[in-house]
């Protein structure tokens, strides 16, 4: 690590911590590899390989219905790392923690199972102006279902919601807000516990989507005061394919199963089925139990690092990344609110985003352009797409610098 890289306020941490992504030391188009999508999915530590391939190789088996040594010792595996989830979430108990395969799938089993039944003509569901489409899509599709109607709280030019309109919009006939509690986009950290209070003071349930909040700050359910916390271990360092869903029990047991099947039963005869009781209600089939084990290694190794040291960490890049960038002319950054996490997402006069990947993924940067999975969003700004720069505790000030002269280049490259 150069002196650059030493500063960090990971300190010494810095050069132990990319020795655990082997990915990084790779060149690509013949550049030193610069990961910048972390937004998008994050690498994988050897920390979380290590636990999933130690499982697979000595404890794989399936869980909860076998009686033999290796199903017991996979089943305490599983359950050992729901309990870890519940501890990461500070939930009151491990039963309130459901394995989901992603944000996406835990978003749609709160609306289906727990929205629709409760929705008649008329009623509203809220959703935000900066909502990931994983956070609208399933409110429409119960809407569309129901003859309910969908809301938006609309935002400021500068990626910030705008909470003062917020009681107007709850009224008499919400029966449900959801609400980032980080915009994928934008990198604001919206004010979720104050947006809770203002919900629940008028009796509505809040789910709060936290896939890109869980890998950069601490989430305590309980202190944000929510009904519902959904995210994705992929975000987080871990797998793919494995998520949770968080619901305070009383929600979760009044909620009828999303899907049939497998293990989320208590009897079953040609004439009736009775239910397991949540979790394991909404948990039909076989889980994604090794991903479970790999997400539950991820919490400890981000853990490990301390919030605050990561914190500090991607905000001094962030800060980088914005002044350099913000020297290039004609290049706009969107989401300008203090206190957003290391998201940067921007765009230069004459150069379609799309292009603007490209050139810059020829400098061996890898960042995203397109519209995010936030077409709404998009349209808010006037824009088709942007180009998404996205921070992880991995990254160093050169992969700023590196990400600066790539998009230098593309810019001299359109404008000359």
């Amino acid at each position: 690590m150069n002196a650059r890289e030493s500063r960090s306020p990971l300190g010494p941490q810095l050069a132990a911590v990319r020795e655990q992504f082997p990915i990084l030391a790779q060149t690509a188009r013949g550049k030193p590899l610069v990961y910048l999508d972390n937004a998008a999915t994050t690498q994988k530590p050897l920390a979380v390989l290590d636990a999933m391939r130690a499982f697979a190789l000595r404890d794989y088996a399936n869980v909860h219905r076998g009686v033999h040594l290796l199903s017991q010792r996979a089943t305490d595996a599983f359950e050992a790392a729901r309990a870890r989830l519940a501890a990461f979430l500070h939930a009151r108990s491990a039963g309130e923690i459901v394995f989901v395969r992603g944000a996406t799938e835990a978003i749609n089993l709160v609306a289906q199972s727990f929205v629709r039944p409760r929705l008649q003509p008329g009623d509203e569901v809220l959703v935000t102006a900066m909502e990931h489409h994983a956070n609208i899509v399933p409110w429409q599709m119960v809407c569309e279902a129901t003859g309910a109607r969908l809301r938006v709280l609309p935002m400021a030019d500068d990626g910030a919601l705008a909470l003062d309109a917020l009681p107007a919009l709850l009224t008499a006939r919400t029966r449900m807000l959801a609400v980032a509690h980080v915009s994928n986009v934008l990198g604001t950290v919206n004010d979720v516990a104050r947006i809770v209070r203002l919900a629940q003071a008028r009796g509505v349930p809040v789910l709060v989507d936290g896939a890109q909040a869980v890998a950069h700050l601490p989430v305590d359910v309980q202190a944000l005061g929510c009904d519902f916390y959904a995210f994705s271990g992929h975000k987080l360092y871990g797998p793919t394919g494995v998520g949770v869903l968080w619901g305070r029990a009383e929600r979760l047991a009044d909620m009828q199963p999303y899907q049939g099947g497998g293990d989320m039963i208590r009897t079953v005869s040609f004439e009736r089925t009775t239910y397991a009781d949540p979790p394991a209600r909404f948990e039909a089939g076989t889980p994604h139990i090794i991903g479970a084990i790999g997400l539950a290694a991820a919490i400890d190794f981000v853990q490990g690092l301390g919030w605050d040291a990561i914190a500090a960490h991607e905000r001094a890049l962030l800060e980088l990344a914005q002044e350099e960038l913000s020297h290039i002319p004609g290049l706009r950054i969107y989401g300008t609110v203090a206190g957003k996490i290391g998201v940067v997402s921007f765009n230069v006069d004459g150069l379609h985003a799309h292009d603007l990947g490209t050139i810059v993924d020829t400098e061996g940067v890898a960042i995203r352009a397109g519209h995010h999975c936030a077409m709404p969003l998009m349209q808010r700004y006037g824009v088709a797409a942007m180009a998404r720069a996205s921070l992880g505790v991995y990254n160093t000030e050169d992969d700023v610098h590196a990400l600066a002269r790539a998009v230098r280049k593309a810019h001299a490259m359109f404008s000359a």
